[in-house]
């Protein structure tokens, strides 16, 4: 019998289009009067749209409006861009981090740049942690438990994101050794790590079971999210939605454009920072390319158009598939609402840091519906979205309790959603107590760590 022989494939085809024509891309001032202006030529290729709006995304702009097209071998789009503070892009390194990661030069190592935000954005290595990502069951006290496990192994968090929804819980979390502070390279300890987080997470009524992974590399953290959230099916069984809501949630409808062959996907949702990424995102991972779109976002809700197709060329022909892609564009919108009050922390970073503030959360009936936890330095820069346990109104004297236990320097209350309005009078109504009070009597002791947060 003889071998089978397979034509050569040079490797370096796939990107030949890209280095005969490399991407462009254009940033100006002068064109609009309140935006500016990013214009990106390439030629095409699938997730080309998700890469350049996960940049402008991670940057903390705001894409105010978006004219999308790539029908055929090139992509054009035109992004109307501020930072979230309104203003236009003036920062001479932001606008060469832009141009480099999205243009011809993203495969030179770009220098950091911080946003308007404080964030610090830019090239980390590919050594300096350990991520592990986690899926199951939510209930209150989990990330408490998380962390209180990772500190007994002798382990730091230095990331760490969680989000949770229709009763589910993704976290993806970057630990290294206490020890080397750097990965965790023993076999044993890693093995320990994954399966005291399976039966931490165990749950009698979960059919789908947990799921934990280890791995070196980086990952595009909300991307992965994401990700792990759609491969665990949270978009399934949702539950029904609570009056205070139902106003806020997204309108999405799908029709078919028989003349053009595609499908029409129409998004009317509340506007928020990142909105544009979770739908491209979640279009892009269910193998669905985007030929046209058009974005705006200028007032109090988001329009989005957007013209698509499958990869294999078929549109949405079924109402089944139609209804799947509408619940996957719901949940992935809904993951990143806001819910609860938001609390922000900035102190000195140490070991069993997270554990100790999470476990206060515990001991105090609070639950961590979503938390996105950095270091800075030796800084710890953390925010939860806290609810009561059961998902609902916090009690104000509670929380005004706990602040004084972990530091009213240290835990500020950054806001208080429209639910969180009622919080506040619940309390007032009971027991005298009015939350602008306790913003007006806090604020000069905590003005001056505002910059830092």
């Amino acid at each position: 019998m003889e071998p089978v022989r397979w034509p050569y494939f040079d490797p370096e085809y796939e990107t030949l289009s890209q280095r005969i024509n490399p991407p462009r891309v254009v940033i100006e001032n002068e064109s609009c009067e309140k935006c500016t202006l990013v214009k990106v030529d390439s030629a095409n290729k699938h997730g080309i749209l998700l890469e350049v709006v996960q940049v402008l995304t991670d940057l903390d702009l705001t894409i105010w409006k978006a004219y999308i097209s790539s029908d055929g071998s090139w992509f054009m789009d035109v992004f109307h861009v501020t930072d979230q503070l309104g203003h236009k892009l003036t920062d001479k390194r932001l606008i060469e981090f832009i141009q480099q990661s999205l243009g011809a030069k993203r495969a030179i190592a770009t220098p950091e740049v911080r946003t308007c935000l404080g964030r610090t954005v830019g090239v980390q290595s590919i050594a300096e942690h350990t991520a592990i990502e986690l899926t199951g069951t939510d209930r209150p006290g989990l990330l408490s438990e998380i962390s209180a496990v990772l500190t007994s192994l002798k382990c730091n968090v230095v990331a760490a994101e969680v989000w949770t929804h229709n009763a589910r819980v993704a976290c993806v979390v970057y630990i290294t050794d206490q020890a080397s502070s750097g990965p965790i390279e023993d076999a044993q300890k890693l093995a320990s790590i994954k399966e005291q987080f399976r039966n931490l997470l165990k749950a009698s009524d979960d059919p789908k079971g947990p799921k934990t992974d280890v791995s070196m590399g980086l990952t595009h953290t909300e991307r992965r999210l994401h990700q792990m959230m759609f491969a665990d099916r949270d978009y399934e069984g949702s539950s029904p939605p609570s009056p205070t809501n139902c106003r806020d949630r997204p309108i999405i409808t799908i029709d078919n454009c028989a003349e053009k062959g595609y499908s029409v996907v129409n998004i009317r949702s509340r506007d928020r920072p990142k909105l544009l990424f979770d739908t491209v995102c979640t279009l892009t991972d269910m193998q669905y390319v985007v030929f046209h779109a058009t974005i705006d976002s200028d007032g109090p809700y988001a329009i989005q158009e957007y013209y698509i197709r499958h990869m294999d060329g078929c549109t949405l022909d079924t109402e089944g598939e139609r209804q799947r892609v509408i619940k996957c564009l719901e949940a992935a919108i809904e993951r990143r609402v806001s819910q609860g009050i938001r609390l922000e922390l900035c102190t000195s970073d140490r070991v069993g840091l997270l554990s100790d503030v999470t476990r206060i959360f515990r001991e105090n009936g609070l639950s961590v519906a979503r938390a996105d936890v950095t270091t800075q330095g030796n800084k710890a820069l953390n925010t939860f979205y806290v609810t009561n346990a059961s998902g609902g109104s916090v009690d104000m004297k509670i929380l005004e309790a706990m602040r004084n236990e972990i530091g009213q320097q240290i835990l500020h209350v950054k806001d208080v959603p429209k639910l969180g309005m009622a919080y506040a009078a619940d309390a007032l109504g009971k027991g005298g107590f009015s939350f602008g009070s306790l913003i007006k009597s806090q604020w000069e002791r905590f003005s001056s760590n505002i910059g830092l947060v």
